[in-house]
């Protein structure tokens, strides 16, 4: 059983009416419902609500797989949390999985060691083509080449990350930008997966090839042999 915990900093699922339409059970438990969907999978949620913003060793514990999702509420992250998680991926296999404006995630920077900043081009808003760039990938099993994205906020270059590991997607919009959507790392004994669709207001994650994406993804990113 891989044991996956879904954070979400869960400020704009309780503030934002355009959100919440789309995540009325707020966005992290849309993500666990479908992760608790698989039977090798049992996935529980925590956001800045919870105490030290559920990140703490009781948090942690059992986790295998942890997926974050965040945006205006990355400062509200503490350094120590942070660090936990670092220690966690990078020295006990832990597999860190960051979904969309994560990019900025203070987890995602640290464990990167750059600014992890991007382009957002006029329009901000666009159909996308999620083009697989590696179906030999794992994370890249039995998903449709492309994956067709009604409407999703433009990710543009220059993304300021380090050359992938594996460069497993790459997304091209309607108003011609171009952005590396799936980027593959090994970071100590621990596996990084960041992936770009999922902006807020949009409902992306209801959308099965996002899902089966995420699900392989959370199956990739798990060390079996975490903590030996």
């Amino acid at each position: 059983m891989i044991r996956a915990l879904v954070w979400c900093e869960n400020i704009q699922n309780k503030t934002q009416e355009d959100v919440i339409s789309v995540y009325p059970d707020g966005m992290h438990n849309t993500i666990a419902d479908f992760l608790n969907a698989d039977p090798n999978i049992t996935a529980k949620t925590a956001t800045l609500d919870d105490p030290d913003c559920g990140v703490n060793d009781e948090t942690l514990a059992d986790i295998d797989v942890v997926l974050w999702w965040g945006h205006i509420g990355h400062d509200k992250v503490p350094d120590c949390a942070v660090e936990m998680l670092y220690e966690r991926v990078v020295r006990k296999g832990m597999g860190l999985i960051c979904l969309h404006s994560a990019h900025f995630a203070k987890i995602f920077k640290r464990l990167m060691g750059t600014s992890c900043g991007l382009s957002i081009p006029a329009p901000g808003h666009a159909p996308q083509k999620l083009w697989t760039l590696l179906p030999g990938h794992p994370i890249a099993a039995g998903i449709p080449n492309p994956v067709d994205i009604e409407i999703e906020e433009t990710y543009s270059e220059y993304f300021d990350i380090p050359q992938p590991d594996e460069l497993v997607f790459n997304a091209a919009f309607g108003n011609c930008a171009s952005f590396r959507a799936g980027a593959a790392y090994h970071r100590g004994r621990g596996k990084v997966f960041y992936f770009q669709p999922g902006h807020e207001t949009y409902p992306v994650y209801h959308k099965k090839e996002i899902q089966d994406i995420i699900l392989n993804s959370v199956y990739w990113a798990n060390n079996k042999t975490r903590g030996q």
